[in-house]
C-alpha cells in the first residue's frame, strides 16, 4: 500500500506506525507530490500525536539518541526516496537492535547513512559561505540568503547563534519560503515570502563594494580557472555570493 503523508516529520512517523498495525508499506510520498497509480492502494495517512509520540519512544528506548538524530536527518533531506529508506532503515534496526548503525555495509543502513553524509557536507559548506549583510530596520539586522539542497536551516540556527550572540540576525531560505530569526540568544522558524523586499542598511553598499574590489584585486588573471573553482564551489551557490553578484 502507498502512503500518503502531510509532509511533516510527525506524519511521517504515523507512516511507520501505519506500516507496522495497518499494512506494510510499498511507498510513501508527500501529498501533493504522488503520481496516481491505476493498480496500487493509496491511503492517506492522519498525522496523529498519539501514534507519533509511540514510535518516537520506541525509536528513543530500543534503538537510542543516535538513531533519533540520524532518523531526522534523513527527514531533513532532498532525497526523492528517503521516506522508504528510513523505513527501511528502522525496520532493520528494530530487528537488530542498538548496534545495529555500526553495520556500515548494510544497504539499509547505508541508504540513511549516505544522506546524513550529504547533509553535513552541505551545512559545513554553508558555514563558510553564508554572506550577511546589514538591512534597514528599528535596529541593525543582520541577513543572509540561500537556496539549500536539504532543509537546513535549523542545522545552521545554533552555529550562528553562538556567533552573533549580540546582533539579531535573519537566515532566509528562499526555496522553502521560510527563515529563521534570531535575537537575544533565542531563535524561531517562521514563513518568510521568497521575494520579501530587503532594503540594505546606509553604507552597506560601500562595503559590499569595497569587498567585490578585494575578491577581484587578489586574483591573478592568468591563474583563472573557472572549471576549477566550479568545482570547489558549484555555479548553483553563487547566487548569494556578494562577490559573484554584478
Amino acid at each position: 500500500m502507498d502512503y500518503l503523508y502531510d509532509g511533516t516529520y510527525m506524519g511521517l512517523l504515523c507512516c511507520v506506525y501505519a506500516h507496522y498495525y495497518v499494512e506494510k508499506a510499498t511507498g510513501i510520498f508527500r501529498e501533493g507530490e504522488y503520481q496516481t497509480s491505476l493498480f496500487g492502494k493509496v491511503y492517506r495517512v492522519k498525522t496523529d500525536e498519539d501514534k507519533a509520540r509511540r514510535v518516537y519512544e520506541a525509536m528513543e528506548k530500543k534503538l537510542g539518541e543516535f538513531t533519533l538524530r540520524r532518523s531526522y536527518l534523513a527527514y531533513l533531506s532532498n532525497f526523492p526516496d528517503k521516506e522508504m529508506r528510513l523505513l527501511r532503515y528502522l525496520v532493520f534496526g528494530f530487528k537488530q537492535g542498538r548496534g545495529f548503525n555500526n553495520m556500515h555495509g548494510h544497504p539499509d543502513v547505508f541508504g540513511v547513512q549516505e544522506i546524513e553524509k550529504r547533509i553535513y557536507n552541505e551545512r559545513h559548506r554553508y558555514l563558510g559561505i553564508l554572506r550577511f549583510s546589514v538591512i534597514k530596520g528599528n535596529r541593525d539586522v543582520l541577513y543572509a540568503s540561500l537556496e539549500p539542497d536539504n532543509d537546513l536551516l535549523e542545522l545552521l540556527a545554533d552555529h550562528f547563534l553562538e556567533r552573533y550572540q549580540a546582533e539579531p540576525f535573519i537566515i532566509h531560505d528562499v526555496k522553502r519560503e521560510k527563515a529563521i530569526f534570531a535575537a537575544g540568544g533565542d531563535w524561531y522558524i517562521a514563513p518568510l515570502a521568497k521575494d520579501v523586499t530587503v532594503q540594505l542598511a546606509q553604507g552597506e553598499e560601500f562595503y559590499r563594494a569595497l569587498w567585490k574590489h578585494y575578491f577581484e584585486s587578489i586574483a591573478i588573471k592568468e591563474r583563472t580557472n573557472p572549471r576549477c573553482q566550479r568545482n570547489f564551489l558549484p555555479k548553483k551557490y553563487w547566487n548569494h555570493l556578494t562577490e559573484m553578484q554584478v
